[in-house]
């Protein structure tokens, strides 16, 4: 059996902006993990988080671009487990922007959680996209706030 995640979060802002947040690495550190994201096709790049060994994760989320429609779409693989080439989970993160009248929708779907081995990775991570969609809210609002009027 396979389980997929799907969350919608709304922003009062422009897609360019959330678009930025999903792009680009400083950005994207402050509200996900820290990183070496590029978004071209391809790019292989990893997430780093703290380690939780008895859970059999070494802290590292190994990803690789998948495909870029700016201001639409984003998509990476999203592997993690105890180590490089020990994959216990391998899945599929897709992020889908669609502009609306007061800003912009954006839709997280992370496919892939097959079986029982990863149903606990399922239910922590469906619970964390929430927390972490928030914080990414959070942050654009921070920045967009500081910013002075012109």
């Amino acid at each position: 059996m396979q389980r997929n995640i799907r969350h919608q979060f709304i922003f009062p802002h422009p897609p360019e902006i959330v678009w930025n947040y999903l792009t680009d690495p400083v950005l994207l550190s402050q509200w996900l993990m820290p990183n070496d994201f590029r978004p071209v096709a391809g790019h292989k790049f990893q997430f780093r988080a703290k380690a939780q060994t008895r859970l059999g994760f070494d802290g590292n989320i190994y990803c690789e671009v998948l495909e870029v429609i700016p201001l639409k779409k984003l998509s990476y693989a999203w592997r993690g487990g105890p180590g490089p080439g020990k994959v216990s989970l391998d899945s599929v993160v897709v992020w889908t922007l669609t502009e609306k009248e007061n800003g912009t929708e954006l839709l997280l779907e992370h496919k892939g959680f097959e079986g029982m081995k990863n149903f606990i990775a399922y239910l922590v991570m469906n619970k964390g996209w929430v927390r972490i969609g928030k914080r990414m809210l959070q942050r654009i609002n921070q920045a967009t706030d500081d910013k002075p009027a012109s």
